[in-house]
């Protein structure tokens, strides 16, 4: 039996809230419409038409990203989506760009790819577009979170994004936009998507499911520039359909009812309230700390191994991310806990930061 997620793990939504009556009943109406799961027609490998149409539509109005249906192509997450984008792009052997700290999983899938990776700082403002060009000028492709940067959390900002496609523009780059928890800003609105700025010319738009409805239902979508669209619906048909038309049908018609727009109010409403409970804690404990997006970043004491305090959390039912399991580069990597907010529930912060302080009271 699954017993759901750790306290502070990173990347998945909150249990409260799961909308899985509602989802159980799009499905079965939509199994009943498709007849059964041994049709014997094959789906559109590039994914259900209500699906794309639905995404297109909150794209535009969520994220100021105006874009036609047959530029989405439905994929089994995030990753998926971005071994669609790189086996489309065919970089192999070539630079990109990469922030530090970034992804791992993001990095892993690059050096699969056999790209040769640039580390480009983050700060304040994002993604140090100025020192890419200094160092990297030449690099083919770009992997950014300009929404929320993960792991640190700012927005990328205009000037930087600016300058980031005009750089593409200029040189024949690509972009990937990462658009990792930006829809769930807990302080104002979501920022535009960076593709919202590009004309549907230099950027490839990757989104997922997983963060806001569940990572179990395995379902993402690339949203593609113009120029490349004949390349992603051959490259999907032949290495990478979409999956199962009734998971897609019931998505499309959850998104169409408006369950999907007040699920991700609800979760920004619960996310706030337990972050700024966690906060709470820490302050009560003198803690440095910063708010990263969906998490909180706690400084840890000189010399205290932030990944071996993660590890020994484990055994009390928490799971911080180190933080320096996201640097490329050890001589840079920073020591810090990200703890999650949204598999944080407020009944349980109190005494998951008493234990976690014991634990790091130990390398003091």
């Amino acid at each position: 039996m699954n017993a759901g997620p750790a306290i502070f793990q990173l990347g998945i939504p909150g249990l409260e809230g799961l909308p899985e009556n509602l989802f159980a009943r799009a499905r079965s109406s939509n199994l009943l419409k498709i007849g059964s799961l041994t049709s014997p027609i094959y789906p559109d490998p590039i994914g259900e038409f209500e699906l794309r149409r639905e995404i297109a539509g909150y794209l535009s109005i969520a994220r100021n990203f105006h874009c036609f249906p047959e530029q989405v192509f439905i994929t089994s997450g995030y990753r998926s989506g971005l071994g669609l984008a790189l086996q489309v792009l065919g970089l192999d052997g070539q630079k990109v760009w990469m922030e530090e700290p970034g992804f791992y999983l993001t990095r892993k899938g690059l050096e699969l790819a056999r790209l040769r990776i640039v580390p480009v700082p983050v700060d304040a403002d994002g993604l140090n577009v100025g020192y890419g060009i200094e160092n990297a000028a030449d690099a083919a492709l770009a992997v950014v979170t300009p929404g929320q940067q993960a792991p640190l959390g700012p927005t990328l900002s205009l000037r930087r994004r600016l300058q980031l496609l005009e750089w593409a523009a200029s040189s024949g780059t690509w972009i990937i936009e990462d658009d990792y928890l930006s829809e769930l800003q807990l302080e104002g609105r979501a920022a535009p998507a960076l593709a919202s700025l590009d004309g549907g010319k230099r950027v490839i738009h990757i989104g997922s499911f997983s963060k806001t409805i569940s990572p179990g239902l395995r379902l993402g979508f690339v949203v593609a520039p113009t120029e490349l669209a004949a390349a992603f619906s051959e490259v999907a048909a032949t290495l990478a359909p979409a999956p199962a038309p009734v998971v897609q049908l019931a998505t499309a018609q959850f998104m169409h009812d408006g369950h999907y727009i007040r699920r991700v109010r609800r979760l920004k409403r619960l996310y706030s309230a337990q972050r700024d409970a966690l906060c709470e804690q820490l302050r009560m404990r003198d803690a440095e700390w910063v708010k990263a997006g969906l998490a909180v970043l706690l400084r840890l004491p000189d010399g205290a191994p932030d990944v071996q305090i993660a590890q020994e959390a484990l055994n009390f039912g928490m799971a911080p991310s180190p933080l320096s399991a996201w640097f490329a580069t050890p001589s840079s990597a920073l020591s810090g806990l990200l703890l999650g907010v949204a598999t944080a529930p407020e009944a349980h912060i109190a005494t998951s930061c008493r234990r976690l302080f014991g634990i790091i009271d130990r390398y003091r």
